[in-house]
């Protein structure tokens, strides 16, 4: 090739070289040209378009808010008297953030020099915490005047270190009413995870038990706040105590409850163990609901160790509200039999039956408490001497299934609908299916003689059997017992149980004699207006015997029914019981007069 050839060659190389150069630099300047474009474009719509959203999202993110507790609603008896409120308080609230702070330990140690508590129980509430939680750690609460101004006074050696007031729980009428008010104790991380994304935080408090926890959604309020401004890692930057979102406190409960009453059931009681039980027999509302033993929930108010709780526990369980346990309901339950043996139509009201020192079934002797036996007698005789074999031949007379079936007419062996569904024990109505399953046998005769007197394999509440009590009183109506007040028709608490004129006659002159001439005969005073009653007596082997008594009053129209029962109290249902029932019905009318005076 010569030199022209080879110069002609190269300058076409060149070209095309410079001529993809060219390409390749307008493929990059429309690339970035695009890139740019979409950029500046983004940019645009973000800043113009949704910038009001992305600068509030940032402002949200820069300012967090501190939970402040609300106040917690009140509760109030039927005539507005309080039963629970709220005081205020200093407490003792640390900022996790302390814990950044070298020398955390140290302010940790001179808090508890100032507040007189285990240095040990502070540092394990903040331990549980991050460090950069805005979360503030209630180290103590109920901290004295002295002890909230040696805190301010030493701020400077405790920083992140707050005395604030806050709302605490107080009773005034210390332990009266402490079954059915319950008391409130702070959530606890495995409680909080139960009640996640109800609005619950680490340190609020809700009701343990009685109304406090039934009501709880009622009474807890909504939290407010604190709002403080946090850096990008949520590390605490500044706190405007001008800046704050009010809390919204709890709405207000009233019971049917008579703080009077309630006050002389708890004297009637005593030291008693057991329960007394005062409702309105046309509409179930609870008057009175007294247990023993019992505690104060102001306890709960304050800081509770270990020791403190071993020492309100006891040994007899008082934290167990025994009207709404079951128990065997002894002879008051003759009642329930009385109606079956008469709805069965195999003994009809006029039934006269011979009665023995006992009868036998499946050759076992069944006594009657007497041992003699009280001759010829008809329902209401036998109910005012509490013939034990006259209600045995009833009850083997129209057998297991339809004394079972009228005893869960009358509301045993389920709950009754009171509020507090949570803490209480439907009882039991055995049957054959139960029979078989607990002991792999059928249902005996002699298992339906034994529920015949509220006995064997039945146990009902002090409430239930006041629910037992009303039919009688109001004339056929099973009530529906409740604790909240309100302005509804009775008839929306109460259900027909159907039965006959002649049948609640029957009923009610045979309990009206059990006081006149029968088992009751020593509550015939002259300091309470004519009414009627029961007494039972049942056993409870090794122990000494259960005791019950049970009456409504007045005779003519009945407005009250009060139920008794002692726990293992030894003696009889006359003796023990029935004296309890006496007590709280004089008060009641006492009280009644009294308020009718000017």
């Amino acid at each position: 090739m010569n030199l022209m050839e080879s110069y002609s060659v190269s300058q076409k190389a060149t070209t095309r070289t410079v001529g993809q150069s060219y390409q390749s630099l307008l493929m990059i300047a429309i690339v970035t040209l695009t890139l740019v474009g979409g950029l500046g474009s983004r940019l645009a719509y973000l800043q113009l378009v949704e910038g009001k959203y992305h600068q509030k999202q940032a402002e949200e993110n820069r300012i967090r808010l501190v939970p402040k507790q609300p106040v917690r609603g009140n509760i109030f008896d039927r005539k507005s008297r309080i039963l629970a409120t709220s005081r205020l308080s200093h407490a003792v609230f640390v900022w996790p953030t302390v814990k950044k702070n070298p020398s955390w330990r140290a302010i940790v140690r001179r808090i508890s020099q100032i507040i007189n508590s285990p240095e040990e129980e502070i540092l394990e509430k903040l331990e549980k915490v991050d460090e950069n939680s805005i979360e503030l750690v209630r180290v103590a609460r109920n901290i004295t005047s002295a002890q909230a101004t040696a805190i301010e006074e030493y701020s400077d050696e405790l920083p992140w270190v707050e005395v604030q007031a806050e709302a605490v729980r107080t009773y005034p009428n210390g332990s009266i009413a402490a079954h059915v008010l319950g008391y409130t104790g702070e959530v606890d991380a495995e409680a909080l995870k139960k009640l996640k994304g109800r609005g619950y935080r680490l340190r609020d408090y809700i009701g343990q038990m009685g109304v406090e926890d039934a009501f709880q959604e009622k009474l807890r309020g909504k939290w407010g706040g604190q709002l403080v401004e946090v850096d990008s890692r949520g590390n605490i930057l500044r706190v405007d105590p001008n800046k704050y979102e009010p809390a919204q406190a709890g709405q207000d409960v009233r019971l049917t409850l008579d703080l009077d009453l309630q006050k002389a059931a708890e004297r009637a009681l005593g030291y008693t163990k057991g329960a007394i039980v005062a409702i309105d027999p046309n509409d179930g509302a609870v008057l009175a609901m007294a247990s023993r033993p019992t505690f104060d929930p102001n306890t709960f108010s304050q800081n509770v160790t270990e020791e403190t709780w071993r020492q309100v526990q006891g040994v007899d369980f008082p934290f167990v509200n025994r009207a709404i346990r079951g128990f065997a309901p002894a002879s008051t339950f003759k009642i329930v039999t009385t109606v079956a043996g008469i709805k069965s139509g195999k003994f009809p009201v006029g039934t006269v039956l011979p009665t023995y020192p006992y009868v036998v079934a499946g050759g076992i002797k069944f006594w009657d408490w007497n041992r003699a036996g009280f001759g010829y007698l008809g329902y209401e005789g036998a109910m005012a001497m509490s013939s034990d074999t006259f209600f045995y031949q009833i009850g083997r007379g129209i057998r297991g299934p339809k004394l079972i079936e009228w005893t869960r007419n009358f509301g045993f062996g389920e709950k009754t609908g009171i509020e507090l569904e949570a803490e209480e024990d439907p009882g039991l109505v055995a049957d054959t299916d139960w029979k078989q399953k607990q002991f792999g046998q059928g249902w005996f005769e002699g298992d339906t003689i034994n529920m015949s007197i509220g006995q064997g394999y039945l146990l009902g509440s002090p409430l239930q059997v006041a629910v037992m009590f009303a039919v009688p009183a109001n004339g056929g109506y099973k009530v529906k017992p409740h604790l909240l007040k309100d302005n509804e028709d009775k008839k929306k608490w109460r259900k027909s149980l159907n039965l006959s004129p002649e049948t609640i006659w029957i009923l009610r002159s045979g309990l009206r004699q059990v006081i006149t001439w029968g088992t009751g005969k020593k509550m015939n005073v002259s300091t309470i207006p004519p009414f009627a009653g029961k007494t039972g007596t049942a056993e409870d082997q090794p122990r000494q015997s259960h005791t019950w008594f049970g009456a409504y009053a007045p005779l003519d129209n009945p407005e009250i029914v009060v139920v008794a029962f002692g726990q293992n109290s030894g003696g009889g249902g006359s003796t023990v019981a029935a004296p309890m029932v006496r007590r709280v019905l004089e008060d009641y009318f006492r009280l009644k007069r009294s308020q009718k005076k000017p």
